[in-house]
């Protein structure tokens, strides 16, 4: 049996004027016309045609088919007899045939034909699974959405041509710029232009910008526009480009330069490494509030908050690139900063700074200025550690007392902690070749605790919740020479030297309660007495009071003691510990906050008056909230340094 591969059966059936059940026929005059038109749409190509007869005696069904079968099985119907073998015709003969019945006719429209098995009546009626049916779907709405951007591209263009402009652009969604172009539309184009750096838009844009429309083009916001332009000119590494849509921007627009915009000139500027236009914008457009002005103006205000982050970019990128000056010059910067944002009443949650990432930056340039890869040429002039010039910085600006930047900044400044030696008397102290930072106070005020916190150790200074724990003077040695606890444990000879900003901690016994002797507790007094006044390296002093109870007759005995034993060059500072525990409640921010009441601050300072150190700092600390560590490292500093 002769099969094709693609044909269309036509089927003419003689039926009455009154419809199927009338016993008229039309005339075979009309169906051998309508056989003829429906064949002849079909003739008027070059493709084979074959036809098959047969006399009905009976009404067949019409059926009108576009699916691989066989001719013969067109209009198969009830009473119908019919050849299995097909012949093939010429035109001529359809044409020029006469009508004798029904008759079924099948034109090949495919280019060649295949004998191939005939299919199954089941594999006809199965049904398509769900997967098969989404696939379908998902086909067609990509065809119809493929139909509708064809659609639309075609109507852009036609539309296009009608009004041709000189600024054409690649962009199908913005094809090209005119003066009814409005700013979204300029956006996206800018946009699009920058992320595939497609540099023909871009030169059209910035023309159209420039030379096309003036300061009143999309009701002046032209200014911002031009902002945008710039710093998508400083991604694509356009210099001129920029430099030329910063310039228009500050002659045409200077009145409603944005501090965001400028910031973000800013950080492009710094991302080509062109610092010095960098900072003249920064000064020209992000300066400092006129005097006279008011400094809790909103837009004073943003215009503090851009120049703050702004100059916080300045300072990690340096810092990330191995270039200290310039990043050290910024923190400065941010340190006379700090003031006139606390003075125009602005919190840490209005000034969001970045400091765990100036933080990381210092202490990756720090690292490596160790190892040689960064050169310093005027070293005296930097500080023992980059990191310092980040932390003086941060102690000027309101702090949110952040504990990811808490975990940040010991570590930078904390590399190594090494227990040295445990010293009962001035013989057993180790060599003075560096400074040293010491905790003094009554038992069970915290110093352990307090030490482990500066440091963010978990165990380097032995807590307990017994007092007089702590029976000797403990030394700790921060960042020395690695390997030094082997050095000290198996006497070992080590290589290296100690880091440029190595200090002691020195953890003293508690006075006061402590479960001890008398005789004992007289010679920690005759000790640290002799410390006090003849240790020529200690550089801090590091005075616990408990926040809840105020100072203490021991606590008073101290200050008299620092006031008369201690060298000018010793610092001595007040430390409040255990602050949280004055804060009632459940309420964390308080808590962090950290709390003294008005008595004990009253108590505090007279008997500081008395002790003749009135004017030493008082800083309020918690062990559990991390309160003051900042402060604390301010301090540290002055050891690490010595």
């Amino acid at each position: 049996m002769t099969k094709y591969k693609h044909f269309i059966g036509i089927h003419i059936q003689r039926q009455g004027a009154q419809g199927m059940n009338s016993g008229k026929r039309c005339g075979k005059f009309t169906a051998f016309v309508a056989i003829k038109l429906a064949a002849t749409v079909f003739l008027l190509s070059d493709l084979p045609i074959c036809i098959s007869a047969f006399s009905l005696k009976n009404s067949p069904t019409v059926s009108f088919s576009n699916s691989a079968a066989s001719a013969s099985q067109i209009g198969h119907c009830r009473g119908t007899r019919y050849s299995n073998n097909v012949p093939s015709v010429d035109r001529s003969f359809i044409l020029g045939s006469r009508w004798r019945g029904e008759c079924t006719i099948a034109l090949d429209v495919s280019k060649s034909s295949s004998s191939t098995s005939e299919k199954s009546n089941k594999e006809k009626k199965k049904k398509l699974t769900r997967p098969e049916r989404k696939a379908l779907e998902r086909e067609r709405k990509e065809m119809a959405l493929h139909r509708n951007r064809q659609r639309l591209k075609h109507h852009n263009n036609k539309a296009y041509k009608k009004d041709k402009s000189p600024y054409e652009l690649h962009s199908e969604a913005v094809n090209c710029l005119t003066k009814d172009s409005t700013a979204d539309e300029v956006v996206r184009a800018i946009k699009r232009a920058q992320n595939f750096h497609d540099h023909h838009d871009i030169k059209n844009i910035e023309k159209f910008l420039i030379e096309e429309v003036d300061e009143h083009f999309a009701y002046g916001y032209r200014g911002s526009l031009l902002a945008r332009l710039a710093v998508a000119a400083l991604h694509m590494t356009n210099h001129e480009m920029a430099r030329q849509a910063i310039e228009v921007r500050k002659r045409d627009h200077r009145a409603g330069m944005l501090p965001l915009e400028s910031a973000a000139i800013i950080r492009g500027l710094l991302r080509v490494h062109n610092v010095s236009d960098a900072i003249e914008v920064l000064n020209d457009e992000l300066s400092l509030p006129l005097d006279g002005t008011s400094l809790e103006d909103p837009f004073n205000q943003d215009r503090l908050k851009h120049r703050a982050l702004a100059i916080s970019s300045l300072a990690s990128r340096h810092f990330y690139e191995g270039e200290p000056q310039m990043a050290v010059r910024a923190c400065q910067m941010l340190s006379q900063l700090g003031p006139v944002i606390r003075l125009a009443k602005m919190g840490p949650e209005d000034v969001t700074m970045p400091w765990l990432r100036i933080i990381q930056g210092a202490a990756e340039c720090e690292s490596k200025r160790r190892d040689g890869t960064v050169k310093i040429d005027d070293e005296a002039s930097f500080p023992c550690n980059l990191v310092f010039a980040v932390l003086d910085a941060m102690t000027t600006f309101p702090s949110d007392n952040n504990d990811q930047v808490y975990e940040a900044l010991p570590n930078a400044l904390v590399r190594r902690t090494v227990f040295i030696t445990g010293a009962v008397d001035m013989s057993g102290l180790p060599a003075a070749d560096r400074g040293e930072a010491v905790f003094i106070g009554r038992s069970n005020v915290g110093k352990s605790s307090l030490v482990n916190m500066v440091t963010n150790r978990k165990s380097l200074a032995y807590t307990s919740k017994r007092p007089g724990k702590t029976q000797q003077f403990n030394y700790f040695a921060v960042n020395d020479k690695p390997e030094k606890e082997r050095e000290i444990r198996y006497g070992d000879q080590v290589e290296g030297e100690k880091d440029a900003d190595s200090f002691y901690i020195v953890d003293l016994p508690g006075f006061g309660f402590a479960k001890v002797p008398q005789q004992q507790q007289r010679e920690w007094a005759t000790f640290m007495e002799a410390y006090l006044a003849n240790r020529k390296t200690l550089s801090v002093v590091f005075h616990l009071v408990d926040a809840r109870h105020g100072p203490t007759d021991e606590d008073e005995r101290i200050m008299k003691l620092a006031g008369t034993l201690l060298d000018r060059k010793v610092s001595y500072v007040v430390v409040l510990t255990k602050a949280d525990k004055n804060v009632k409640g459940s309420n964390k921010k308080k808590k962090k906050e950290g709390k003294v009441s008005v008595d004990v601050m009253e108590t505090l300072r007279e008997t500081m008056k008395r002790s003749n150190v009135s004017s030493a700092p008082v800083i309020l600390t918690s062990a559990e909230t991390k309160l003051g560590r900042d402060d604390m490292w301010r301090y540290l500093r002055i050891a690490a340094e010595a």
